[in-house]
């Protein structure tokens, strides 16, 4: 199990099936490796939507994207590069 200074924040919408699909995927790998994390819905508020965007940098940017406390760690596309080269722990910045 892996302890963090700051929790790992995943933030998530619940709209489309391969959004979805895609945040399912990075829950179950979390899951798996017994790392805890919190999850932030941005269709709860416009403020929780528009601070992820401006942690990422992009102010279009769309869910899921992940945080290991304030350091941003990527989107599914890169999460899911990251597990297919087997360096998933870099991309969580474990």
């Amino acid at each position: 199990m892996y302890t963090f200074s700051r929790p790992l924040s995943h933030f998530f919408q619940l709209v489309s099936a391969w959004v979805k699909q895609h945040q399912s995927e990075i829950f179950q790998f979390l899951d798996s490796k017994k790392i805890k994390y919190r999850t932030l819905d941005v269709t709860s508020s416009t403020d929780v939507k528009d601070e992820m965007r401006k942690k990422v940098g992009n102010p279009s940017a769309m869910p899921p994207q992940v945080f290991n406390g304030d350091k941003y760690c990527g989107d599914y596309q890169k999460f899911f590069d990251a597990v297919e080269d087997g360096k998933a722990e870099t991309f969580f910045k474990l």
